[in-house]
């Protein structure tokens, strides 16, 4: 019994003696934390998506407090409105960027690019990409699998079932950017968010010459550069056999849209320009010139006839008389 006790005192004096150790250890270094941070972090939406380069907003909030300099800080869930009332908060200035949306640059539907072949095994794109090109003879296009979709905390990207390829939601969409990390085709990108959800963008992403384009997917971009020699803005570029309009310059003319031999570039939220027929226009002109020579013309037809018709009467004439003798 003595033995018992001895042990159950010896060792609850170690436990508090260790205690009283721990204690002054951590109070000795224990790290301050500025309180601002979890009002900060109360302030974000609280998605943890990693939209804004931290694997949560408790890293963002952590980053807003500490960084001077917030301006290439940004939370996409939260947009504008949040980053100023957390830079009002913190007496701060608020980074100003223009709403963002993901866009889905393929525009190879079922009955633009056909199937060649049934893939069997784990419906992932990141399984199928590593293994071949895809169902289609295209390598670059929307395999269909669903991997953005899994992505998306947010609801904003399906898969649609008639197409086989990904449509976001613009409504929906933070531009967080997990759609476009979890694609191993490269085929999402986000662009910049227009009103009332209108964008024209080509939708190819194929660096393939023209001839091997239009035998994949009749809707490929096959590089000819029409769209770039009307553009008056300097937004479209080729290179690579691809056309690429950037979001930042394009003043949505439409004029590309028309010129697009293949219907690459997508016009989404707006009506096609009007297409002005040149044909008729020339053969107008062309009207109008013969009708002008046509009067000159026929004076010096009949002159030309006049000589003639005179002489033809001379042969007769000198033959009667040679008939006579």
């Amino acid at each position: 019994m003595t033995v018992l006790l001895s042990t159950i005192l010896t060792l609850s004096l170690l436990g508090i003696l260790a205690a009283v150790v721990l204690y002054f250890v951590a109070q000795k270094f224990k790290v301050e934390e500025d309180p601002r941070i979890d009002e900060v972090e109360k302030m974000l939406p609280g998605a943890n998506c990693g939209g804004c380069g931290f694997a949560g907003c408790r890293g963002m909030a952590d980053a807003l407090v500490k960084n001077d300099d917030i301006s290439a800080l940004f939370c996409p869930v939260g947009g504008g409105d949040t980053m100023k009332g957390i830079a009002a908060y913190l007496g701060k200035a608020a980074p100003e960027k223009e709403p963002m949306v993901a866009t889905v640059r393929c525009g190879g539907v079922c009955d633009k690019r056909p199937r060649t072949n049934t893939f069997d095994g784990a419906k992932s794109c990141a399984v199928a990409s590593s293994l071949y090109v895809g169902e289609t003879a295209c390598a670059y296009g929307c395999l269909g699998y669903g991997d953005c979709v899994a992505a998306c905390a947010f609801d904003a990207i399906h898969i649609n079932p008639e197409t086989g390829i990904a449509e976001v939601d613009a409504e929906k969409c933070t531009a967080c950017g997990a759609c476009v990390k979890a694609c191993p085709k490269k085929i999402i990108e986000l662009r910049k968010k227009w009103p009332k959800g209108r964008a024209v963008y080509v939708g190819c992403v194929s660096k393939d010459k023209g001839a091997v384009v239009m035998k994949a997917c009749k809707a490929g971009c096959i590089g000819c550069g029409k769209c770039e020699k009307v553009c008056a803005f300097g937004a479209i570029t080729i290179e690579n056999n691809l056309a690429y309009i950037d979001s930042q310059k394009c003043k949505l003319c439409r004029k590309c849209v028309n010129e697009c031999p293949t219907g690459a570039i997508k016009l989404v939220g707006m009506e096609p320009l009007p297409k002005t027929p040149k044909a008729p226009a020339a053969k107008a002109a062309e009207g109008a010139a013969v009708k002008a020579e046509t009067p000159a013309a026929k004076p010096a037809a009949a002159a030309e006839k006049q000589p003639a018709a005179e002489n033809s009467a001379a042969t007769v004439k000198t033959d009667s008389v040679k008939e006579q003798k």
